[in-house]
């Protein structure tokens, strides 16, 4: 039931253009509704982190994808349906989103979550969730909800209760570059 509660409660912040602190397949995230120019401000503030690096964002299904992308490989969909481990693609060519969340070529990484808590929290919103590592920018990423600054936790309107006692260590998601001619690069 805890997690039900959290779900609900983060698609209230969400909605009113708020910031959360939530688990996800990877590390824990800071996130929120990648349509809201301001609220992903607001990210890029509480990670003092410099706009012109992009964010990524989570989806529900991989059925979306073309909702926000102009050109959707079909390598990239097999790729994010066979992933065993997290998987992150960036495509070239994004919209419907904020537009400070995009990168060059007006990309976006999008990661399609396995993980239970996260996959309902984006399948539940409707719309791409950010996620990005729960740091300031040049901190280590925390790997856990322990390693969590307070600077980060009090900088949020809501922080998950669900599976803030898993210590075990979560990694960041291998990602993959989709350029528009087609060709791709592995950058981690």
């Amino acid at each position: 039931m805890i997690m039900e509660d959290d779900i609900k409660a983060c698609i209230e912040v969400l909605e009113r253009g708020g910031v959360i602190l939530y688990p996800t397949d990877t590390i824990w995230g800071i996130g929120c509704d990648a349509t809201c120019e301001e609220a992903v401000k607001r990210v890029y503030q509480l990670k003092q982190r410099d706009d012109s690096k992009a964010l990524i964002v989570l989806l529900d299904s991989i059925d979306h994808i073309d909702h926000y992308v102009v050109d959707v490989p079909e390598m990239a969909l097999e790729l994010q349906d066979i992933a065993v481990k997290p998987l992150t693609i960036i495509y070239e060519g994004a919209f419907n989103v904020a537009h400070n969340l995009l990168g060059e070529n007006d990309s976006l990484g999008i990661r399609v979550p396995h993980e239970a808590f996260s996959q309902r929290l984006c399948a539940q919103f409707g719309k791409p969730i950010v996620s990005t590592s729960a740091n300031v920018s040049g901190a280590p990423s925390a790997l856990n909800f322990a390693q969590i600054s307070d600077e980060i936790k009090s900088g949020v309107d809501y922080v998950v209760n669900y599976r803030q006692d898993d210590e075990s260590v979560h990694a960041a998601s291998n990602i993959i570059l989709f350029r528009g001619d087609g060709t791709f690069r592995i950058i981690r």
